[in-house]
Formats: structure tokens, sequence, C-alpha cells
């Protein structure tokens, strides 16, 4: 596919991998390489993710974040195309893991954090970099600042204020300003210095003797007195010394007062060793992010205090044990893979490489189609792109520019060239497909969600100009030819162009329209009455009940795709004594009944089924059918809109009979 691919992969490089043939890649940061039981090599990853992988609200949010950053860190001014392309340099960073078979590696690229002394257009210059500054939670779906950011630029700079002349007075807040702990022009010299520090450890290692906790945790006398040499009790006693002006007298009644010694603890000894294994356990998980530290495993210690155990904790030998297990762990792991060059050939190509350049058509594809992203009708190789019906194809520069930074080169209608501001719509770009949820990080269960959903109804509504610019440029538009090829593009831009030339030449006398006079509202229900089929009146009756249950009843062969079959059973004394069907013929024993199906019935989806409708028939209604014959029944069967006029006989006159008896006494001869 014209892509270099590298022959080895290590840990933490950004690589492509490939999980479908008409996707953007997918980029991820490679934490470990993993060789399975079958000899397969699997790369656990890190997910870092596109604009087009994430919401319209949060697109919204990242669209906010870019201008802010511009503002402060004063960005050159860029042109829209590269505000469209720098959209696509631009990923977001989570800590979502997933394991992916290495043979899918695609190749590399940089990802680097995005620092206010970069130029955003110098990522446009380099080949297959990208930034990211913001982190995104796939679960949650929000985004936040990186934690790691770089406080590098104007805004972190220390200003530093004018020298004060002779004789001026500071008029800056005392209380504000930093504290001094000591004064390295002190009378003192090195030697005493180093011999009240001496003090100071022995004054630190009978404290802990005289304290029951720090006995307990320290039970011989050497803990103790390393635990006495530390940092703080340093720190404590130069504070001391400080204090007093550097007196040595007075510093030596300080660090002993009437209640006894000063006891002096840093993190290292306040910290239980349960508290120490729940800190392990959070930085093999979570780094050095020390907020989620804090906030999933030790919510009661405060943030400076998790800190500053870290670094404490990197002095102890717990911590070289450690490093030296992950470093013996990280010896028996793969540091790379070798990967070949993938050269199978792509499913969206819609042109053989062996044929002529320039070729512009191909098996099911229309010719004098250019490339959707740079208008180009010449290209050595095409590749279908979008949704099938349109037809849109892509050069083989634009195609690999599509899978490797996601879009476009240049915006599109199908991409959303016509939103202006933010991306209101950031998934206008993708297929049919992935809208109804084919996305490597969409459930099964989220799919059948979304395919269950109903069709939503949308409006497209014209400007007055658009529709002006139909009348006047009709021999540009050719509304009848565009209507037959609703799929071929037309430039709306050129046509409206063209409307505002030709406006003014336009005539400026107003349209005269042929007004029709409304008739009065008996002469239409006059009209509609003519109009109306013959309508006989039903006898006075009790109404039938409309069946309540009949929506629960089995549906048999009446189902919502299939022909209706009438009932096989007639109420009122009308029951036949065969059950007929359309046709009129009755039911052998070989043929199926009506409860039966004739057809494998197609399942309707319930999102895409219509609202039930009910005809319920009366029994004038069932009357009036014995009065049809077959050829009227078949006719009105197979033209259902048309009216079905009835011809009732006329009822027959009353004749005066004579009353015959029943039965005669005389016999009964039958002659041949």
């Amino acid at each position: 596919q014209g892509l270099t691919v590298p022959n080895s992969s290590h840990n933490r490089d950004y690589v492509y991998f490939e999980n479908s043939s008409s996707n953007p890649y997918l980029i991820r940061r490679i934490e470990e390489l993993n060789k399975t039981a079958n000899g397969n090599v699997e790369a656990k990853v890190v997910c870092l993710f596109r604009r087009r992988d994430i919401s319209g609200n949060l697109n919204t949010l990242a669209d906010s974040n870019a201008r802010d950053f511009e503002e402060e860190s004063k960005q050159p001014t860029v042109s829209e195309q590269q505000k469209h392309q720098l959209k696509h340099r631009e990923l977001f960073l989570s800590r979502q893991f997933e394991s992916l078979p290495a043979t899918h590696i695609r190749g590399k690229c940089n990802v680097t954090l995005l620092n206010e002394t970069d130029v955003l257009a110098g990522y446009l210059e380099k080949e297959e970099c990208f930034f990211y500054s913001l982190v995104f939670d796939p679960v949650q779906k929000t985004l936040l600042a990186d934690q790691g950011e770089i406080r590098v630029g104007s805004k972190y700079q220390a200003e530093i204020p004018d020298k004060l002349a002779e004789g001026e007075e500071d008029t800056r807040i005392q209380e504000k300003l930093e504290v001094k702990v000591w004064h390295p022009d002190n009378q003192l010299k090195d030697p005493q210095i180093d011999q009240f520090l001496v003090v100071a450890r022995a004054v630190g290692t009978f404290a802990r003797a005289l304290d029951c906790s720090s006995s307990i945790r320290q039970p011989s006398l050497h803990m103790s007195a390393a635990a006495a040499s530390r940092d703080i009790t340093l720190f404590h006693a130069m504070d001391t010394l400080q204090k007093n002006d550097y007196d040595l007298a007075k510093a030596m009644s300080t660090l002993v007062p009437q209640g006894g010694p000063v006891l002096c603890r840093d993190e290292m000894e306040e910290w239980s060793a349960s508290e120490a294994m729940l800190f392990e356990e959070a930085l093999e998980k979570y780094g050095k992010d020390f907020n989620d530290i804090r906030q999933d495993f030790l919510p009661w210690k405060s943030l400076a205090s998790v800190v500053q155990f870290y670094y404490m904790w990197k002095t102890t030998d717990r911590y070289i044990q450690q490093k030296r297990l992950k470093a013996a762990e990280a010896d028996s792991k793969l540091k790379q893979v070798y990967i070949p060059t993938y050269t199978k050939p792509n499913p969206n190509q819609i042109m053989a490489p062996g044929n002529k350049p320039g070729m512009n058509g191909a098996a099911g594809f229309q010719k004098g189609l250019s490339c959707e992203s740079c208008r180009t009708a010449q290209s050595a190789q095409w590749y279908a792109w979008g949704p099938p019906n349109m037809q849109c194809r892509l050069c083989a520069s634009c195609w690999i520019y599509w899978k490797k930074y996601g879009g476009l080169k240049t915006p599109t209608q199908l991409e959303g060239a016509a939103r202006s501001g933010s991306e209101s719509t950031p998934r206008g770009h993708m297929t049919r497909q992935e809208v109804q949820g084919l996305s490597p990080f969409t459930t099964s269960g989220g799919r059948a969600k979304l395919l269950a959903k109903n069709r939503q109804t949308f409006i497209l509504q014209t400007t007055k100009l658009t529709r002006i610019a139909r009348r006047v440029c009709t021999d540009i538009l050719q509304p009848r030819s565009a209507a037959r090829r609703p799929y071929a593009s037309i430039n709306a831009n050129a046509v409206k162009a063209e409307c505002m030339i030709r406006l003014p030449k336009a005539t400026k006398a107003p349209i005269k329209n042929c007004s029709i006079p409304r008739p009065p509202l008996a002469t239409i229900v006059k009209e509609l009455a003519i109009q109306a089929p013959l309508k006989l009146k039903a006898p006075r009756g009790t109404p039938t009940p409309i069946n309540r249950n009949q929506a629960n009843q089995p549906r048999g062969g009446s189902a919502l795709l299939g022909k209706r079959p009438f009932d096989s059973s007639v109420s009122s004394g009308l029951a036949l004594a065969l059950p007929f069907p359309t046709n009129g013929r009755p039911f052998t024993s070989g043929m199926r009944t009506t409860s039966q199906s004739v057809i494998k019935r197609q399942k309707v989806n319930q999102g895409d089924a219509p609202n039930p409708v009910v005809f319920v028939a009366t029994k004038y209604t069932r009357a009036l059918r014995k009065h049809l014959t077959q050829s009227e029944m078949r006719r009105a069967a197979r033209k259902p809109h048309l009216p079905v006029r009835v011809k009732l006989p006329l009822p027959p006159r009353p004749l005066a009979l004579a009353i015959l008896p029943s039965s005669t006494s005389e016999p009964i001869v039958l002659e041949d």
C-alpha cells in the first residue's frame, strides 16, 4: 500500500495497528511484547484516540482547549486547510490497555506531549508526527488535562524585581515573601557546625529510645541511630541555629527543652507497613501519578506527604530490590519484534495495478469520477472510500493520508465542510457501517441498541438564495437531469455565483400570480358528495365491539408482509361447511389452512414496524359479502384501493300463498 514498515518494534514505541481494511490505522503505544503458547507475539498497548473516535460534545471541548492554547502561546496564523489538517494530528491519551497481535503492526510514528513553546504548524511539516494535550476516559467519556505537563514558557518564568536604590524602602508585603532558613555568612565555622549536627543526632537517638512507638519499630540501637541520621534531623538542627542567631549555647538548650528531647520524624517513620504496601501497589498500577495514587489508595494522606514518601522510599533497600526484580523480568521478556513488510493487496482497491496509469474507472464505478480529497483525475491506483452508494474514491497518496491521519487533506461535504465553527457532527465523514457501531471500541450490546433505535425525522431546508438560483440558473442546474441522477454531485457554489451575476440583469417587475378564486363551502361539499362512493346505511343495532386482544392472538398467515386471507369462520349464522380462501376454492386435506404459514415470513424489526391498524367487520358488512361474485371478490382483493359497487337485489314482494298441509295421506308414486 505504499507504506514503509520498519523491520522491528520496541517497547514504548508508538506504532500503527490495522484492524480494518477501510478504517484508518489505530495508534497505540507498546508497553510489553509477550509470546503466546502457540508461538505468536502479542503486544500489550496503550490506546490513543483520534477526534473521530470521540463524541461531538468532547470535540467542542477540545476546540475550546485548542483556542485557549493558541491565545496563550501566541501561535502564528494558519490557513483553514492547515487548521483542518492539524485536527488530524491531535490525539487523546488514555489509560485503556488492550492486547493486539504483532502481525497487525503497519509502521511507526512519533507522538509527543504538546508544549507551550511548540509551533503547531511545525507538526504539518513532519511526516507521521502527532501531539496530545488531553487525556480521554473511554468509560466516563471525559476529557481532562494531562497531569504530566512540562511547565516551560513565559507563563512559568520568575519575575525578577528591580534593585532598590539606596535609601529606598521595600514596599513589598514581608509575610508573602520567602522565609530565610539559613545564612551562609555566619560567625560559626564548619567544624563547629558539624559538632552541633552530631549532638542533634545523638539527641534524636535518645528521643527515639524514650518514645514507645519508635522503640517498637526500631528495637535495636543502630536502627534508631540510622533513623536519627536522616535529613529531617539535620534540617531541624540547622533551623534551630538560624532561629537562635547561630548561638551554640541557645541552640543546645532548644534541642533539649524542659519536657524532654525533641523528636523529629519524617514520612518514612510516620507511615505504617500496610500503608507502604498500598503505596507500592498503587505505584505499580498508576506510575508516578500521585493524584490518582492518593485518590484511589491513600485518601487520608496529603499530596505533599505522598510525594515526600516516594522520594524517601527510593533511598531504601526495598526500592533497590524491586528494581532488580523488574530488570530480571524485563530481561526474560521480548524487547523487540521483527515485522515483515506487509504486501497483501487491500480489498478496497478498485483498479488492478497492471492497468494503465491514469485510467479513471473500474468495475462497478462510473467513469469521470475524481479523487474525493485532492480532486485529481489521474492516479496509478484508486481505492473505494465512504458509503458504497456514493461511489467515492481516493487516489494513492490521499488513501495513505486517510489511513495514517484519519481524514482527508481538504474538507469535503462528506467530511463536514459545510460545518462552520466547531465540529458539531464529528462522525459526518464516517461510513454508514461505522456510524451504526462497527467501531473497535463498541461492544456488541451497544451495536444492538444502535440498530434497534427508531428512525428519526430530518428536514432539508433550503435558503432563499438557493430557491432563487433554481429559477434563474435553470440552464446550468438542469433540475430534470439532476433528479434522474441524485448521486451525481452539483457544484452549488458555482450556481450561486452565477445567480449573483444574473440577478441584477433580471427583470424587476413583480411576478404575476394567477390567483384562483376559492369556491364557497357549499359548492365544495356538493362536489365531495358527488365524488364520494356510495355508502349504504347500516341497520341500527348494537355496535360490534372491537377485539382488544387481537394483538395478542397468533397472527398465522396474516403477517405484516404477507397477504391478508379471509377469516375461516363466519359468525351470525353465515358459517360455511368448508373454509374458503380468497380464490374461492375449498381447502383439501393436502393443503395448508390459513393458520399455517405458506411462505417463510420475514422478521420485522421493532424499530421499523408500523403502528398496528385494526379493521373490524360488522354484521352488515359480512352480509354484503354474500352479494359479491367470485370475480368481483378477486378484483377487490387485487385492487383494494378501488371502491366496490354492491348491487343489492330488491326484496321480494310478499305473496298470499295457500297453506298446504305438510303431509298427505296419499302414497307417493315415483315414475321413471
